[in-house]
């Protein structure tokens, strides 16, 4: 059985496409050699369980969602929710910010960790963002770290790392559908060849009209990601970025493509480094907002229908060997994911 799905994200329209409703189940030997060939790889159901088991978390955590939507802050939603006391005794909640610096930023909520009567862990946060600033795109994330964002290195201060990562697990218990899957657990040992541990957690709801444009998740201390669709549908491109590389200079040559990236195609290393700036328009117009490219990607393979249920895995060995990834939203509802990155 088939499914056909208009793809659109933040006002752009990219085509239609069919997707099969069921997919077949890779062997773990598959799964492996996939992450050490910096391949993307769809495991079908492997957290169906967990949502049967933690259905009610889901269902709250879609409640808080809507309610951030209609306006209500995070820190009086952990306050007066039944969340408050999954985080005693240990979480302290300290104090909410608005971020006005950023303007995806909504609220970021801080908390210490205390046992015994002494700090043993200072200014975990949880912070709640846009996913993009197109006005249609109602699509938040809800992000789990510590200390001053964009320098907290979880290289450096596992401890705290790991106290952000249980905060995570009590405002979102459904967590544990990829922390505590055995499955899972048994993979990644096997991939990375030690106990795998959770060091930076991410909850998404993507709505319609949002996702994620192409990107990387490289970061030091990261191995990869392993992607968790809890609810609702997505759909994903993704390669690594040699492959992507090779694939923009291949469909440049049989396609018109503008003046500048012709240019920016003459030399692959400037064209590498481009694709790590910040603002790389010359590439995301084609990546992002071409339908014929988008078109031409799904053609050539590298594309993934994801299910409640479903578990994506995606290696980020490096910013030269890591799986770059483009997120579309199915259906008319948004849809919760867990993106939890592995060391």
């Amino acid at each position: 059985m088939t499914e056909q799905h208009n793809l659109q994200r933040r006002g752009f329209e990219l085509g239609n496409i069919t997707t099969a409703s069921t997919q077949n189940i890779p062997s773990k030997q598959q799964i492996i050699e996939a992450w050490q060939a910096d391949k993307s790889i769809v495991v079908p159901a492997m957290g169906l369980h967990g949502i049967q088991k933690h259905n009610n978390h889901i269902q709250i955590a879609h409640q808080m969602m809507e309610a951030m939507l209609e306006g209500a802050e995070l820190a009086e939603t952990f306050e007066t929710s039944a969340i408050s006391q999954c985080l005693k005794p240990e979480f302290a909640l300290l104090a909410s910010s608005a971020e006005e610096h950023d303007e995806q930023g909504i609220e970021k909520v801080y908390f210490d960790v205390e046992q015994n009567a002494e700090i043993c862990a200072e200014d975990l946060w949880c912070k709640a963002s846009w996913l993009s600033f197109h006005d249609e795109d109602a699509s938040l994330r809800f992000r789990f770290s510590f200390g001053m964002e964009g320098f907290e290195d979880v290289a450096a201060d596992p401890a705290r790392q790991t106290w952000a990562g249980e905060l995570c697990e009590r405002i979102f218990p459904e967590s544990a559908i990829i922390t505590k899957q055995p499955e899972i657990l048994s993979l990644l040992k096997e991939i990375l060849g030690n106990e795998p541990q959770f060091v930076e957690r991410i909850v998404y709801f993507n709505a319609p009209n949002g996702g994620a444009q192409f990107h990387h998740d490289v970061e030091r201390g990261h191995a990869g990601v392993v992607f968790a669709q809890l609810s609702g549908a997505t759909f994903w491109l993704a390669l690594d970025k040699q492959r992507l590389i090779d694939e923009i200079i291949l469909f440049s040559q049989n396609n018109n493509v503008s003046d500048g990236l012709k240019a920016l195609l003459q030399n692959r290393k400037a064209l590498s480094d481009y694709m790590e700036e910040r603002d790389h328009e010359l590439v995301e117009t084609l990546i992002d907002q071409n339908p014929d490219f988008i078109r031409y990607l799904i053609d050539k393979g590298y594309s993934h229908h994801l299910q409640a249920g479903d578990i994506l895995m995606l290696p980020q060995r490096d910013l030269d060997n890591c799986v770059w990834h483009s997120v579309f939203t199915l259906g008319g509802e948004p849809g919760e994911a867990l993106s939890f990155a592995v060391r």
